[in-house]
């Protein structure tokens, strides 16, 4: 086994571990359609993946009046928590984060998603046990602002540069970057990973398969 470069591994949720995307993508922008603004593209919904939902609302509907965001933020989970069900983690991922635990690092979510939604999915018997903390945009602050890297960081007392940041998005790579922490990057989520490159990941995976190879001969 090669020795540990970094103790604490912080994935992102949706698009990193979670075959999340397009449903997210989707459920935006019928939320946005049901108040009456204009339906943001594919793409523009897509890029606010990772956000806090309610900066993510925003950022993708500016029409939209600030009075009506608690409506778009209820009609989005409306259309999020019906689908849920369908939605499911990325194939191999169970079986690298096996290996991770094996090889005795820590294991932390670091996502946009609300604490909701989050413990919902954590709740199943094939992740009991998993991961060692967790933070979500709700519970502090949203990226790429840095707090729920550096929450993590201080519960666990690893420092940034034993830190290792994995993600799908420009924000996880910028908030890496905030909190001092090296990254890794994976291309198959939501952001065109030709925008990485100025983020400065240690790699870019494009695939789970990758990803994995990746961090057991690096991480």
């Amino acid at each position: 086994m090669t020795p540990r470069n970094f103790d604490l591994i912080a994935f992102d949720w949706d698009g990193t571990l979670f075959d999340s995307t397009a449903i997210i993508a989707r459920c935006i922008q019928a939320a946005v359609r049901d108040v009456g603004g204009k339906e943001p593209t594919y793409e523009e919904a897509s890029y606010v993946i990772g956000m806090g939902l309610m900066q993510a609302l925003a950022h993708a509907a500016p029409d939209v009046p600030e009075a009506l965001y608690p409506q778009l933020g209820d009609r989005y989970r409306h259309h999020y928590f019906a689908i849920q069900h369908e939605i499911s983690l990325f194939e191999g991922v169970l079986p690298l984060l096996a290996e991770l635990k094996a090889r005795g690092h820590l294991l932390v979510v670091a996502t946009g998603k609300s604490r909701r939604g989050l413990d919902e999915v954590l709740g199943s018997a094939d992740l009991a046990g998993v991961f060692d903390a967790s933070r979500t945009a709700d519970q502090t602050a949203g990226k790429p602002d840095p707090l729920m890297l550096n929450e993590l960081m201080a519960e666990f007392d690893v420092p940034p540069e034993r830190t290792l940041m994995v993600g799908d998005t420009t924000h996880d790579l910028q908030m890496a970057l905030n909190a001092g922490c090296p990254s890794l990057a994976v291309s198959y989520g939501a952001h065109d990973h030709a925008v990485f490159g100025a983020l400065q990941p240690l790699f870019v995976a494009h695939s789970v398969p990758q990803m994995r190879d990746w961090l057991l001969a690096h991480g």
